[in-house]
C-alpha cells in the first residue's frame, strides 16, 4: 500500500485538518465562568463518563503506552500546563487527560472546536477553553485560566496550533503561549506523541507517549526573556523525543518554492 504524501508549505500556519466550520466570535459576552451546577456536570463528563470511551479508544485504536506519567506526581498539588504535539484529531482530546488522572484537565482550543453544531456544548463540558476574539474577552480569559490554576487544574496547550496527522516530527512554534506558566508561576510538562512499529513484518503502529517536567519559569528575568526560555526547554525536549518514531503514516513534503 502507497504511503499518503501531504505537501505543505508552512510549518507555522498550513492545516490538514478536514473540518471546515465557521468559528463563534469569542467576545466579552462569552461566559468562561459558569455556574457551580455546569461546573459540576462538567467534572462528571470530564473525569467520569467519557473515561471509559477515552481509555478503550487509546488502548485498542491506537495502542498508547505512556512513559514518565509518573513525573506528574511531583506537581500534583498545584496547577500546571502541559504542551504537546498536535498529531491526532480526536485523541489529542484525551492524551493528556489519561496520563494525568485524576487531576481535572482543561484545554486551550481555537473557537471552531467549540464552534461545531450539535457537539460544541459537549466539547465546553469536557474541558475546552477557547481563545479570546478581543482585548475585552481576553481579560475574561486571563481571569479564567487563573481560577483553574487556583483550583489544581492542569491546562493542555498545543503550541504547534494546527494539526498535522501522524506527523513524527516537532515543528516551530512561538514563545507566545508560555506567557501563562510565567504570569502566573506554574510548573509545564510536556508530551510527544512517538509512532512506533511493532507486529511481525513492523507494519502496524503504535502511539508511545513521552512525558517530561516539571519545567519551572525563571522568576528572575523579565517576562519576555522567561518565555523564551521556557518555550526553548521544552521545544528542545519534544525535538529529542521525537527521534523515537519510527513508523512514517504520512509522509510530509515541503514544496519547492517557484523561482519566476
Amino acid at each position: 500500500m502507497d504511503k499518503q504524501v501531504i505537501y505543505y508549505e508552512d510549518e507555522l500556519n498550513d492545516e490538514f485538518s478536514d473540518a471546515k466550520i465557521i468559528p463563534k466570535k469569542i467576545d466579552e459576552n462569552y461566559k468562561y465562568k459558569r455556574s457551580t451546577l455546569w461546573n459540576a456536570i462538567s467534572l462528571v463528563f470530564q473525569n467520569v463518563l467519557s473515561m471509559p470511551v477515552k481509555y478503550f479508544y487509546a488502548k485498542c485504536a491506537l495502542r498508547i503506552k505512556y512513559v514518565g506519567k509518573e513525573k506528574f506526581k511531583e506537581c500534583k498539588k498545584t496547577g500546571y500546563f502541559i504542551y504537546g504535539n498536535h498529531t491526532q484529531i480526536f485523541a489529542d482530546t484525551f492524551i493528556p487527560s489519561l496520563a494525568n488522572y485524576p487531576k481535572r484537565n482543561f484545554f486551550i482550543v481555537n473557537p471552531e472546536n467549540i464552534s461545531m453544531k450539535g457537539s460544541g456544548w459537549l466539547i465546553k463540558l469536557l474541558g475546552a477553553v477557547p481563545v479570546p476574539g478581543n482585548i475585552k474577552a481576553t481579560q475574561n480569559f486571563i481571569d479564567y485560566i487563573e481560577l483553574l490554576q487556583n483550583k489544581k487544574c492542569s491546562i493542555t496547550i498545543y503550541p504547534e496550533a494546527h494539526i498535522w496527522p501522524f506527523y513524527t516530527k516537532i515543528r516551530p512554534f512561538k514563545s507566545v503561549s508560555f506567557k501563562y506558566p510565567v504570569k502566573f508561576n506554574k510548573p509545564v510538562y510536556c508530551f510527544v506523541n512517538t509512532y512506533q512499529s511493532y507486529g511481525k513484518n513492523n507494519d502496524k503502529f503504535r502511539i508511545v507517549t513521552y512525558i517530561d517536567g516539571p519545567f519551572y519559569p525563571n522568576q528572575e528575568l523579565p517576562a519576555k526573556q522567561a518565555q523564551e526560555e521556557l518555550r526553548n526547554k521544552v521545544y528542545d525536549t519534544m525535538c529529542e523525543r521525537s527521534k523515537n518514531s519510527n513508523y512514517e503514516k504520512i509522509k510530509y513534503v515541503k514544496k519547492e518554492k517557484e523561482l519566476f
